[in-house]
């Protein structure tokens, strides 16, 4: 039998993937309302164009690593977050992960816009598996760090995208996860806000923890990650040292 990342998965293992494919069916066609979708549907005249948005992905991440992933717009990035936090069951092939996933994979995940900062920090916290008691104890923590003062008592609807990130990202590293998934969410925040999160980061590292971090920032992967996987049209491009393979990002984009 030929080995596998099952085979050689090990305790200093926090997730891979094996052969991994996701497949979406596209309509080769626009229709313009739903009624005539239906109608359509039902008369079996609509044909469909498969379309892989990852093809054959395989790679593992260690635990207590910080792991960028890179690619331009439409590359399958969000849909391998989806595949690592559970959300998208992929077409193909298998994926292992060990232990709790915090996903924060856009802005606003997990929030409801006509709820106050508190009552949604109640909320993101009860998706993440903890009770009332457990998200009370670590209040104080979330809201010092979020840093948005009296509008933790607003409505969501009125909070500047940065303030969203702010408030989403202290939710998601209040409890040490296994891994932490970041999509773009340090896109939207000032120097001293993406400065606070790399600290933080960094001692979820540091206590064993993994971070997945999807950015289009080439400077942010490279100075933050050990390693990072480059995706284009869904294929692994490369994957190796964050220095390098930002270098080949870049010179992809110029």
């Amino acid at each position: 039998m030929p080995n596998t990342l099952l085979d050689n998965a090990n305790n200093d293992t926090a997730f891979f993937l094996e052969d991994v494919s996701v497949s979406y069916r596209l309509p080769d066609e626009k229709i313009a309302t739903f009624k005539e979708f239906a109608i359509r549907v039902l008369q079996k005249k609509i044909q469909y164009n498969s379309f892989l948005a990852l093809d054959n992905i395989s790679f593992s991440v260690g635990k207590g690593e910080i792991f960028g992933i890179l690619g331009k717009n439409g590359a399958g990035k969000s849909t391998l977050l989806k595949v690592l936090s559970r959300v998208l069951s992929p077409t193909q092939g298998r994926v292992w992960i060990r232990g709790s996933v915090n996903p924060l994979l856009q802005l606003g995940a997990g929030f409801h816009p006509e709820l106050t900062g508190i009552e949604n920090i109640y909320l993101n916290g009860t998706l993440l598996g903890h009770n009332k008691k457990e998200i009370e104890e670590k209040m104080s923590e979330i809201i010092d760090f979020a840093e948005i003062g009296n509008f933790i008592n607003s409505p969501l609807r009125t909070y500047s995208s940065g303030m969203m990130a702010r408030l989403g990202f202290s939710v998601a590293t209040a409890w040490t996860p296994d891994i932490l998934i970041l999509d773009e969410i340090l896109s939207v925040g000032d120097a001293a806000f993406v400065k606070k999160c790399s600290s933080k980061m960094e001692k979820i590292r540091e206590s064993g923890s993994t971070v997945l971090l999807v950015s289009h920032s080439i400077d942010l992967v490279a100075s933050m990650c050990q390693r990072a996987l480059l995706l284009d049209r869904g294929k692994m491009l490369e994957i190796g040292p964050a220095k390098e393979v930002s270098k080949k990002y870049h010179q992809m984009l110029f």
